[in-house]
């Protein structure tokens, strides 16, 4: 049963997100400014943490952006970052978008599928 703040899910609105070789303060940046703009599967509360014993971390997250929730302010990253975003071609590109509210992006790669893409995506602050 779903109540009537909840919103249908769009399976073609949702875009995957990965971290991976960054620092957490980065992570945490990212983040931060994609749940600025879109909702998402992690609550507000869930911040990055670093792992015991110094082992490669990853962090990942789904947005849904088939809305905007607002515009993110201009990030703060430490060095560029390179995430993975996997999902529907114009959900990717509309993530893009709402990363460019804070961080130049820059597309460094992808990968095509018929109805998906995975596009590797480098942020360095603007």
């Amino acid at each position: 049963m779903s109540t009537a703040q909840e919103q249908p899910v769009d399976p073609s609105a949702q875009v995957a997100v990965v971290l991976d070789s960054c620092v957490k303060e980065d992570a945490v940046a990212v983040l931060a400014a994609l749940q600025a703009s879109f909702p998402s599967d992690r609550a507000e509360d869930d911040k990055p943490v670093d792992t015991e014993g110094g082992h490669p971390t990853v962090w990942t997250a789904t947005f849904d952006v088939s809305r905007t929730l607002g515009l993110a302010g201009p990030g703060r990253l430490s060095e560029p970052v390179t995430i993975t975003a996997q999902g529907g071609y114009l959900a990717v590109d509309r993530l893009r978008e709402g990363l460019a509210e804070a961080f130049s992006v820059r597309v460094v790669g992808t990968a095509a599928g018929d109805q998906e893409q995975e596009a590797r995506l480098r942020l360095e602050n603007q």
